[in-house]
């Protein structure tokens, strides 16, 4: 099975030019953040749930949304993610 990856998801690089096992941190990263479900679906069954699930945990940077749902999909605690302990190191200014 080969990972079909959407250009609009990797603006900065091309695509051809991605490395899947090299890259792989970054593929999983990008297409759980900005991809579409179907996406994440084909990650996961190329990658392996395990697998996507370590590297997720050590990736340094996850909106909030993106967060809660691969702590829920997961069932990991979000304490567990690298990058919820990365942004408690780094408090946000109160949002009034």
């Amino acid at each position: 099975m080969e990972l079909q990856l959407r250009p609009t998801l990797f603006w900065d690089i091309d695509v051809k030019s991605i490395d899947l096992e090299k890259h792989r941190a970054s593929v999983i990263e990008r297409v759980t953040s900005r991809g579409r479900l179907d996406e994440f679906r084909d990650v996961l069954n190329y990658y392996g749930r395990d697998l996507v699930k370590e590297t997720l945990l050590q990736v340094r940077h996850l909106d909030k949304v993106t967060l809660a749902f691969c702590s829920t999909f997961f069932d990991a605690p979000i304490s567990d993610f690298r990058c919820y302990k990365l942004a408690q190191l780094n408090p946000e200014h109160w949002n009034y």
